[in-house]
């Protein structure tokens, strides 16, 4: 991640990229109505905004994770490269022990959930548009007691075996989704979806089907 500009009280650009007409809606008025903010487009998928992030790079680009279209992990991924001084902040419906850590590796300078008060939204926009990270209290915490922690061996837990990909196919697993759901979903083959499984279960050490569905529905429940 590039540290941003700061604005220093300036009105911040933002970008607004959900799937979902009524969120943007709701958004681009909160921004319309707070000083320091300005709600310069909107985007329902990945490719158009990629196409505005090109045409009229915004200071800040607000995003969900889940897009009917395309995944908003990997907007992440390729907006951080693409435009590095546009400071890109998470807005999802995922509880961030699921996605903070991943979003903020893959680009991200903040994550927030979708439940949160209006005032945390707002102050996580500030601090990203001033080229700081936004996550919660207790996920800072969280973060802090992983760097610090010295008995844990890495890569033990399901969050640092599997990939991005083969994470959102495990947890579709466990919210009980079948093969061809996770692939329309996912806009990939069902072939593709077998293969992470198969990969999955492999990383876990599970030896059938069976096994990967029971360890998907508890570590969902675990988790979230």
């Amino acid at each position: 991640m590039t540290a941003a500009k700061s604005w220093n009280g300036g009105v911040r650009r933002v970008l607004i990229v959900d799937d979902h007409p009524m969120v943007r809606k709701g958004l681009r008025d909160l921004l319309d109505s707070e000083p320091g903010f300005e709600p310069c487009g909107e985007a329902a998928n990945g490719d158009e905004a990629i196409s505005q992030l090109a045409d009229d790079p915004p200071d800040i680009m607000l995003l969900d994770l889940s897009l009917a279209e395309g995944s908003g992990l990997e907007l992440v991924k390729q907006a951080s490269a693409r435009f590095p001084d546009v400071q890109i902040l998470v807005f999802s419906m995922h509880d961030e022990e699921l996605y903070a850590e991943r979003t903020l590796e893959a680009g991200a300078s903040g994550y927030v959930e979708k439940h949160s008060p209006v005032d945390e939204l707002l102050e996580a926009l500030r601090r990203v548009g001033d080229g700081k990270i936004h996550v919660s209290k207790d996920m800072t915490e969280r973060l802090l007691q992983q760097r610090l922690a010295t008995g844990a061996e890495p890569g033990t837990s399901v969050n640092e075996r599997l990939s991005d990909r083969e994470l959102q196919v495990f947890e579709e697993l466990g919210r009980g989704r079948t093969t061809r759901q996770i692939a329309e979903d996912l806009h990939i083959s069902i072939k593709t979806v077998e293969r992470h499984c198969e990969n999955i279960k492999d990383k876990l050490m599970l030896e059938n089907r069976t096994q990967l569905l029971q360890h998907a529905v508890h570590w969902l429940l675990r988790e979230v």
